[in-house]
């Protein structure tokens, strides 16, 4: 599909059903389509002898079997240790369970830094957590003139009693990516830890945990292809100091005694083969991480080219706000209008087949930062299937929408 200097979106785009149905996607944000390989995985496994996992039968080792491949290909994403891959039914859900796991050392003097820039998912579990703890939680700000969250916004509120610094890698609602090195960093001078949310990151660039400073790292691979389902990567040797509720008769090893009841083999299935789909836009040179790296790079490039095209369209649009101008940034714009609510404009999109959905999408603190209360603005994303004809029929859309 893919060589080091081309990106044939056609093959791709020929690899998804759902685009059949002719509407051009630009809602990829809340959740990609998928690519029949990872369909046929899903179904593949739902099809096959299946069990808990063990070593007996043959549905028992089936079961073991796409458990470790799919900790082994979210490692080679991210580049992690596949024995700190944890699997849960969302960030979410798997965000609120290591809050409480890692708030039971908080006590009053304890300080936790969010920020303005979040999704909801990496902010309200740490502010529920250190409530119940009575800890402190301080707010790093966004710059609503520039989009940006900056390490000096972050290192104006962590201190010597930081214990968890919590960060976005890329923003959902207006596509900023935050210096997060420089901000775990920040967390890491302290003797904090550093949990980065990146769902949204994960999805449109190579990502590095190691590199990043992430000591937590938070994805969904529904995000990137995949099925729906969320995990979180980690060290081993941190994960196997945090200790969470559970059953008494489940294991207590690591990372299986954060994933609580059996797991959705087939969801894990499917997450494998998202992974080697992304991989196979990097080629066939080297091993899956560099494969991946190659891969994601393309995507990259592909998607930053059509960003450009509807940025440079929207400035000629009159009475159209774009948000953030950040200088790093995924594919992702924010949109609002002088004479409309971004969700009207998001309809009369959608009757012409433009899926571009308007909201807070769940950046709450954000939206409301950027004066855009709870209402938020029309959200455009692009994604590796997005093509030029899609860009066209968005801007046309546009214009019609202003001149009526």
């Amino acid at each position: 599909m893919t060589t080091a200097t081309t990106y044939d979106v056609a093959a791709v785009r020929a690899d998804f059903p759902a685009l059949r149905a002719g509407a051009a996607h630009f809602d990829g944000p809340g959740g990609s389509q998928v690519p029949r390989q990872v369909a046929h995985a899903v179904a593949a496994t739902l099809g096959s002898p299946i069990a808990n996992r063990g070593s007996v039968t043959e549905a028992e080792r089936n079961a073991d079997a796409v458990v470790v491949a799919a900790r082994a290909a979210v490692a080679d994403l991210v580049g992690s240790d596949p024995g700190g891959v944890v699997f849960g039914r969302s960030m979410t859900q798997l965000t609120y369970d290591l809050s409480r796991a890692l708030a039971a050392g908080w006590g009053p003097g304890d300080e936790v830094v969010v920020t303005r820039l979040d999704h909801d998912a990496n902010v309200r579990p740490w502010v529920q957590a250190a409530a119940a703890r009575g800890a402190t939680v301080r707010w790093a700000d966004l710059d609503p003139a520039t989009g940006e969250l900056t390490p000096e916004a972050v290192a104006a509120v962590v201190g010597e009693r930081t214990r968890l610094v919590a960060v976005t890698g890329a923003s959902n609602l207006i596509g900023t990516r935050p210096d997060v090195p420089a901000i775990t960093a920040l967390a890491h001078r302290v003797g904090a830890l550093a949990y980065v949310d990146g769902v949204h990151l994960t999805a449109h660039a190579a990502v590095d945990v190691a590199a990043l400073g992430a000591d937590l790292y938070a994805c969904s691979p529904y995000k990137f292809l995949g099925p729906h389902l969320g995990c979180v990567v980690a060290a081993p040797a941190l994960l196997e100091t945090l200790h969470p509720d559970k059953l008494l008769p489940s294991t207590d090893a690591v990372p299986e005694r954060f994933e609580l009841g059996t797991l959705p083999y087939e969801l894990l299935a499917g997450t494998t083969a998202a992974v080697d789909y992304l991989a196979a836009l990097g080629g066939s040179d080297g091993d899956r991480r560099a494969r991946l790296v190659a891969g994601m790079a393309a995507v990259e490039a592909h998607e930053d080219r059509l960003r450009q095209r509807v940025e440079d369209a929207v400035e000629e649009l009159p009475g159209v706000t774009l948000w953030s101008r950040a200088r790093h940034r995924t594919p992702t714009l924010l949109l609002t209008f002088a004479d409309r609510p971004a969700a009207e404009v998001s309809r009369a999109l959608a009757a012409r087949g433009v899926n571009a959905p308007a909201s807070n999408f769940y950046a709450i603190e954000a939206s409301r930062r950027l004066g855009l209360g709870d209402a938020g603005g029309m959200r455009v994303g692009m994604a590796p299937y997005t093509d030029d004809s899609d860009v066209d029929r968005l801007l046309e859309g546009l214009r019609e929408a202003q001149e009526g």
